[in-house]
């Protein structure tokens, strides 16, 4: 079987010189604190996928990307196996925290996506997975 191909986001700004990542908490709060990431659709590239998503999860617009940081596969909880593409991309938004709806449909309709930055590895405990290539971010 094919495996599932998921893009992940650390959108990073510099605060005082040195980098945050944007993570954000669902409204439903099982959900754990999260990167934003998402599934490249059949025949979309994955550098475009992390754009989409981004713009859908997150509402920003003035980001572009850096870098692609990492390609792993990874075994999901739900045993599924996933192509992982970990994306750096940056921006200059000033706003320290803010509520979205996101706009892809499907699973995330009617929730509510609150975000916020962080400026280490150490401040929050995201869920598994989405912290594996943060120190590639918080190294520099």
């Amino acid at each position: 079987m094919e495996p599932v191909w998921k893009v992940y986001e650390y959108i990073t700004r510099f605060y005082k010189e040195k980098p945050q990542v944007l993570v954000f908490q669902h409204s439903v709060p099982e959900a754990g604190i999260q990167i934003p990431k998402g599934t490249v659709n059949p025949g979309e590239d994955p550098l475009h996928a992390v754009v989409r998503e981004m713009v859908e999860e997150t509402g920003l617009t003035s980001v572009y990307v850096e870098k692609l940081l990492a390609v792993d596969k990874w075994m999901n909880t739900d045993s599924k196996q996933q192509k992982r593409y970990f994306y750096q991309l940056n921006t200059t938004e000033l706003k320290d925290n803010w509520a979205h709806h996101p706009i892809g449909g499907g699973e995330e309709r009617g929730l509510t996506f609150h975000f916020f930055w962080i400026s280490s590895e150490e401040e929050v405990r995201l869920i598994r997975g989405h912290g594996d290539y943060l120190h590639l971010i918080f190294a520099k």
